[in-house]
Formats: C-alpha cells, structure tokens, sequence
C-alpha cells in the first residue's frame, strides 16, 4: 500500500497553523513588555502561519483515512517540523544566531526536556522567552494527545495499559470521542496552568514570571526566566512549594483528575499507579531529605535561610522539590544535588530512570512500565514453582495480556539500549564518563540537567555541535516512546506492501 503523502502534509499544515498562531501569542506579549523584538516575533508567525495555510490548501483533496505507517510518520515528522519551524523567532531576533544552537533550544522545548544552551537566560527579550516557555507548553499538550490517541492506536507498547482507561463507550470511561477526550484533557491543563499562574502571583512572582513557570511546570519542561532556575526563589518557600504541587499534577495521569474533577475521587485514589507513584515520591524525599539533614557536603545556608525558615523544613522542601523535579522530568532546581553527597549524586541519576505517570506530561520509562515489570519478575519466581500455573500480571484488579507485557520488556530493553548507545556517542566527542552518561539518562529521559560538566547548576552551551545533534535526536525519541521514531529506521518500513 502507498503511502498517503497528502494527508501527512495536511498534519504538517495544520501543526504550522497552530505554531504560528503561538507564536503570534509570543508576539503580542512582546508588544505589551515594548522589548524591541515585536516585529520579528511578528514576522515569524506570519511566514508559518503562511506556510501551514499553503500546505493545507495544497492538500485539501486528501483521502480521509489514515494508516499506521501514516501516522507514525506524522507523529515523528511532525515533532521536526515544529522544531524546525520553531527555531524562527530565535534566529530572526538573534537571540540564539546559530542554526544549530536554536533548534536544539527549540527541539528542548516542544519535547519537555528543559535542557539550555543559554548562558544569560535574563538578557532575552520577554516576548522570546514566553516564546520559549510555549514551547514547552505546546510540546506538552502534543503528548497528552499522543498518549491518549493516537499511540495507543498504533499499538506502541504500554500505552494500551493507560488507553483502556480513556476513549471507549463504556459509562466509566472519560468519553467514547478522540477529539472529545482531548478536549476535556486540555481543558485541564488549561486549567491547572491558569490556576497555578494565579497562586504564583498572589505568593510573590511577577506575572510574567508567574505565567512562564506554570508553562514550563504543568509542561514538565524546565525552562526558567532566571539564570538561577527556581533556586532565584529560595527565600520564598511558598512559591517552591507551589511548584512542588503542579510538579505532581502534571506527572499524574491527566484522566485521574478528570475523575477527580467528576467527583470520583476514590476512582483516582484508587489507581495502582497513581498509588506506586505516590509512594515513590514519600520513600525517595524522605531519604534525600534525611541525608541533606544529616551528611550533605554542604551548608544549607547556601542555598536558603534556615535560621528563617529551620534547617528541617528546608532539607525536605529541597529533597521534594528535587526528587519530584526529576522523578516527573520537570528539571526545575532550586540548588546543585551533585553536591549532595556522592551517594544522593547516583540516586538522583538513578531517579532520571523512573518517569512519571503514562497519561502525564513526564518523560522517562513511566511508572506504569516499571510496575508491570516489577509484578512480572515477582511472578516469575511462582511459576518456577508451579510450571502449570495460569498466573497474568494484573493491573487495577484486571488482566494484562501477554502481548503487552511483552512490549513493555521489549521497549525497557530498546530504552536501556538507547542508553547506552547515547552514552557511548557522547564519549565519542570527549566527554568525560559521569558526563556521557548523565547527558545520555537526562536527553532520552527528557530530564533536564545532567550529571558532571552538565549538572543542574551548568547548561549545554559547552556540548560540541554535533553533541547538540545527538542529544536533540535521544529528546525525540525519548518523548515520542523510541518505537515511533526507531521503526522509520527500518527497511521494512518503507516497503510497499
């Protein structure tokens, strides 16, 4: 069968109208702040806007249906051209000149990773940053889409777990329409953003500051409006912990507050991934947090005012923050956890490993991904004792097929390879081991800071070019499940069949 080349670029038409419409956003908020980069903000949305409208025009005509080979190519092509296009208000501005710097920065951005080449995060204009900020923003309400619609129905391994939950014509389920379902989820994400901008503010943020934070939390991104990321406010713990609370939000299943918001609120409690989610979050603080208290190489003093707020409270707000910043691949930081004992350093690196919930904005392997394997090896040990045992893994009381347990073995193999391989690419250009390795975990992961020469106090200004390359391809495919972009690498892919 041939591929329906029109109806994927009618996608493309349409995710270009969308960018260019925010970036028609960026421009307008360039124009309140008078900070001289309206014009060519302005100008970019205009030439995208341009673009999508020709390219759907131009394929106006285009049969209706959509294959699977159709839709992985429009899943993972579709992310470059954004990054692609994206990269148009920093070049056109001179915020980031070089072409390979801005679509690293931008490719960062849509994907959620919250990685930076920015030296002086303070000296772009507002209208840029809120550009960058979107960025994030766009890219995390593009996974909530994807996880809901459209990777389940190209069979991606996992996700099929999240999707029984979501569109279907069931009473309890969220709603039996995609286009329903996506909606309502936005609506929520809408919402908490909305929400925590306001918090923001009333706590002490400026709005810009306020606005551009609950962007890049509710996005799990990372990108900040100061050069010190969250750390600028660690006089005021009340903002950190506003943080601390959409963090969590927005790495829970976005249904789960959607039965919430309906008033099943024990449906939502309920959840066994909601509820080894939660309990990964307490276990890991309380452990970070006692280190910090008793053993840290550091002054706390440091990083905060202790005689203000007490040593206690500030070694748990910090060991929160952190742990759900990473275990939620949000990125934020609010101090330099390689400081913390070289023991803390390879416990957060193992964290980068965990991802938040499916459904979520968060990165990573998933928590889901972990249970499943988890319940599948403890099994293992029943079946070596009883061969003629029927023993399913079961999730939320009902039966995961064979088929997908499989898939979710396969893809943490494929992931764990991707590692490696990223690390060794990495090691390739000269970067030093606990380096290669950090940025490896945090690129695929889509993380944030790293470990090393790219550590949560660092960015990746120093990372040779085609470094930036490498680990802007391992942000893709990261946040698009490595199967979606790994099977266009195929032969068989591109056969006619």
């Amino acid at each position: 069968m041939k591929l329906n080349f029109k109806i994927i670029f009618h996608f493309f038409g349409l995710l270009l109208l969308f960018n260019g419409g925010f970036m028609l956003l960026a421009a307008l908020m360039s124009f309140i702040y008078k900070d001289g980069a309206t014009a060519k903000i302005l100008l970019s949305g205009i030439l995208v806007v341009i673009a999508g409208g020709i390219l759907m025009v131009a394929t106006k005509n285009h049969k209706k249906e959509l294959n699977k080979r159709e839709g992985y190519l429009v899943v993972s092509f579709g992310w470059i051209v954004m990054a692609l296009t994206g990269t148009l208000p920093y070049l056109l501005t001179e915020s980031i000149p070089s072409f390979t710097n801005a679509f690293f920065e931008t490719m960062s951005g849509y994907t959620t990773t919250g990685a930076s080449i920015l030296n002086d995060i303070e000296a772009l204009p507002e209208g840029v940053l809120f550009w960058r900020s979107l960025t994030h923003w766009i890219g995390g309400m593009g996974i909530i889409v994807l996880a809901i619609a459209i990777l389940p129905l190209l069979g991606i391994g996992g996700m099929q777990l999240f999707a029984a939950e979501a569109p279907g014509p069931n009473a309890d389920k969220l709603h039996p329409r995609i286009t329903d379902t996506a909606k309502r989820l936005w609506l929520i994400y809408f919402g908490y953003t909305a929400a925590e901008t306001i918090l923001l503010q009333v706590a002490g943020m400026s709005f810009f500051d306020a606005i551009n934070h609950s962007l890049c939390t509710l996005s799990t991104g990372g990108f900040s409006t100061k050069n010190a990321s969250v750390a600028f406010w660690n006089g005021q713990p009340v903002i950190q912990y506003i943080i601390i609370v959409f963090m969590f939000l927005a790495g829970t299943n976005f249904i789960l507050s959607y039965f919430a918001f309906k008033g099943k609120v024990q449906k939502a409690i309920r959840d066994e991934e909601f509820k080894l989610y939660f309990k990964f979050i307490a276990l890991f603080t309380i452990i970070a947090a006692l280190i910090i208290y008793f053993r840290a190489d550091f002054s706390i003093s440091s990083i905060d005012h202790p005689m203000i707020y007490g040593k206690a409270e500030a070694s748990i707000r910090h060991a929160l923050f952190q742990v759900i910043a990473i275990i939620t691949t949000t990125g934020f930081v609010t101090a330099d956890y390689t400081l913390w004992t070289p023991f803390l350093v390879v416990f957060f690196f193992g964290l980068m490993f965990l991802g938040g919930s499916a459904g979520s904005t968060s990165g990573g392997v998933k928590v889901v991904r972990h249970m499943i394997m988890i319940k599948n090896g403890f099994l293992e040990f029943k079946r070596a004792l009883h061969p003629n045992a029927v023993l399913p893994v079961r999730y939320n009381k009902k039966s995961v097929t064979g088929n997908i347990v499989f898939n979710i073995l396969g893809f943490f193999i494929l992931y764990m390879i991707s590692f490696i391989v990223g690390a060794l690419v990495f090691s390739m250009f000269q970067i030093d081991f606990e380096s290669s390795i950090g940025l490896s975990a945090s690129s695929l992961g889509n993380v944030g800071p790293a470990l090393g020469n790219f550590g949560p106090v660092n960015n990746y200004a120093a990372l040779p070019a085609l470094g930036k390359w490498w680990s802007a391809f391992l942000m893709l495919i990261g946040r698009l499940e490595l199967f979606t972009v790994l099977i266009l690498l195929t032969p068989f892919f591109w056969r006619n069949r």
